[in-house]
């Protein structure tokens, strides 16, 4: 079979890098176009090679896979799959944000990483992670919203008509404070 997807790799360790190059294409249905160790290297490498995908490190010395995922899905438009040793439930709501097509921690099965990339790339798996994004997004804002009014309500002495009314009034406001950042 040749190869149908494009992949572009992008984690400060070499043997890392190495070694999922090495899964990738063992598949005999991924090429690896491209590697950087870096975010800046990754941003300036990414937009000329246009691969399919982008594997990406959530942590880097000069900044983070999710900043460039950000940038290479608003600009170029590759998809992107978060890479990451640490689970992070900030760098989790953060990458959806970013429009990542998905998270996974390192220590997964290579098939799992490699069924991941062909699913994520189907039209039919893209649609389907649109909407679980959004409900995720959702259920992200409303339980950041939650702790928010929490702490507030907790500090102001309140009945619980004007703690309804807060809530009610902070929900809204985190909403459309959420939705305004560019995804």
């Amino acid at each position: 079979m040749g190869t149908e997807i494009r992949a572009f790799l992008m984690d400060d360790h070499e043997v890392v890098r190495q070694g999922v190059r090495a899964l990738l294409e063992s598949s005999g249905e991924i090429e690896v176009v491209g590697e950087a160790s870096n975010a800046a290297e990754a941003l300036a490498r990414i937009p000329a090679l246009q691969p399919d995908v982008a594997v990406l490190d959530v942590r880097v010395p000069d900044g983070n896979g999710i900043e460039v995922c950000r940038e290479i899905r608003s600009s170029v438009g590759t998809n992107c799959l978060m890479l990451t040793s640490y689970s992070d439930d900030e760098a989790l709501f953060e990458a959806i944000m970013a429009g990542a097509s998905g998270y996974m921690l390192k220590q997964i099965r290579g098939k799992e990483l490699l069924d991941t990339l062909a699913k994520i790339l189907t039209p039919e798996q893209m649609e389907e992670f649109e909407a679980i994004r959004e409900r995720e997004r959702d259920n992200m804002i409303e339980a950041r919203a939650q702790d928010r009014i929490a702490k507030v309500i907790r500090e102001v002495d309140l009945s619980p008509g004007q703690r309804e009314e807060l809530s009610a009034r902070l929900k809204q406001f985190e909403r459309t404070q959420i939705q305004e950042v560019p995804a």
